[in-house]
């Protein structure tokens, strides 16, 4: 099947959800609703894409045809319109072949990400601080929404912290970050200026709540408790604390960042579901790995994939050979040079096995 028969399939198939979602109906069936604006919306920018296309070679046939007339003005309006449109139909070709990529059905997902302090002591809990500003940032400027869930603390800096970051096509770009992250520089503590490495772990988790897999609480065991803290009127005099553990895999979640036990139970059983389901997909990635060959995303949460060189200004993506010296920029949030090229060699490499 060629390309276009694909896309006039895909054209098809738009103006059958349309259809549907004309019938007033629907609005009585959420879940159907929802399922199918959600397919619509997915397939939206292929459809505006051939459209503009299709108009774009019917202008420039239209055009070779006025180049036949006699009459001069109008061969010279024909010349001026092929010059305008026959160098787009390339670039609108080469975009159609990503757009009929197959799609990643988590992508328009919400996520988690939990970013822990590793190797390097003090250092690395102040990198996890400053790697979330990074995320939070960024959410910002792409209109997402951020909420810490869990947050453990030190003298210095932060030791683990998870957050959800809710928008538009979030998964879809945050899933790359997940690996090892290593920082080279001077710590505020160094006084000979010796610079450092030091490292913490990111890992991001698509959110469960709108997906078809459910955490099974029949197979979850709660326990509550005194929430610890440091002492007089910091101390929680209640059971507030609660650990949720899931017991055929052993994961367990502790949280105690709220005073109602209720809501610090919400919070693990949200960490938990989303823990759980992630170790599904690394398990399946892990079995798909030799087929992904190049392709990058959800995979080995101990691979290093990037390093943060603060005296160089550098920062470097491992998997793809990516070298920025524009750290300053991205480390305040400015990411997408580095999440752009990650998407782009992704996509690369799958239009790649479609050739092959």
């Amino acid at each position: 099947m060629s390309m276009f028969d694909k896309l006039d399939q895909v054209v098809e198939r738009y103006q059958t959800l349309t259809e549907k979602l004309a019938d007033p109906s629907i609005y009585d069936r959420q879940k159907e609703f929802k399922k199918i604006s959600s397919e619509r919306a997915s397939i939206e920018d292929v459809v505006i894409c051939y459209k503009k296309y299709r108009q774009i070679i019917e202008d420039i046939n239209e055009a070779k045809e006025m180049l036949k007339d006699s009459d001069e003005d109008m061969k010279e309006m024909a010349k001026e319109v092929l010059a305008e449109n026959e160098p787009l139909v390339e670039g609108l070709e080469d975009e159609l072949k990503i757009l009929l990529l197959p799609k990643d059905p988590l992508d328009d997902k919400n996520c988690m990400v939990e970013i822990r302090a590793g190797a390097g002591g003090d250092e690395a809990s102040i990198f996890v601080g400053d790697v979330l500003r990074m995320y939070q940032n960024y959410a910002r400027s792409q209109g997402w929404k951020t909420e810490i869930d869990s947050l453990s603390e030190n003298d210095e800096g932060i030791k683990e912290v998870i957050f959800s970051i809710s928008g538009e096509k979030v998964y879809s770009k945050m899933k790359y970050e997940s690996g090892v992250h290593r920082v080279q520089r001077v710590p505020k503590t160094e006084s000979q200026g010796r610079v450092h490495t030091s490292t913490i772990t990111v890992a991001v988790m698509p959110e469960t709540d709108d997906l078809d897999w459910e955490l099974d609480l029949n197979d979850v065991r709660i326990d509550v408790m005194r929430a610890s803290g440091s002492g007089g009127q910091h101390v929680n005099t209640t059971d507030s604390a609660v650990r949720v553990t899931h017991e055929p895999t052993g994961i367990q979640v502790y949280n105690q960042d709220q005073k109602s036990q209720l809501k610090n139970k919400e919070k693990a059983l949200k960490i938990l579901a989303a823990r759980i389901f992630d170790k599904m997909l690394q398990e399946k990635n892990a079995e798909e790995a030799a087929e992904r060959k190049g392709l990058i995303g959800t995979g080995d949460r101990s691979e290093r994939i990037r390093t943060y060189n603060y005296p160089q200004g550098r920062l470097s993506d491992h998997r793809i050979g990516l070298t920025l010296y524009s750290l300053d920029k991205i480390i305040e949030g400015d990411m997408a040079p580095v999440l752009d090229a990650l998407i782009a060699h992704n996509q690369a490499e799958l239009l790649k096995g479609q050739e092959e």
